[in-house]
């Protein structure tokens, strides 16, 4: 099992290691999907500035209102709704 870390600066710049997937983006939400669970990532004019999906990096700037985890289990049910 691969660990993650995330880094957040002034609420300007995120970055996240142990990333495994994007499953979705727009300017006001990212979703990631990790090891074991997915990083819901919400805010304003959000950009993904760096993607590395070999070394499981990804960057993000914009304005980061909130990050909120979703269990593996969860992760399905939550996305139908969001996607919506």
């Amino acid at each position: 099992m691969s660990a993650n870390e995330i880094i957040l600066k002034d609420r300007k710049f995120l970055s996240v290691t142990g990333v495994k997937d994007v499953n979705a983006f727009t300017e006001e939400s990212v979703i990631l999907t990790l090891e074991t669970s997915s990083l819901v990532v919400r805010g304003e004019t959000l950009h993904i500035s760096k993607l590395d999906l070999e070394s499981g990096e990804v960057d993000v700037d914009g304005k980061v209102n909130s990050l909120q985890y979703i269990k593996e289990n969860q992760d399905k049910s939550f996305l139908k709704r969001l996607l919506r």
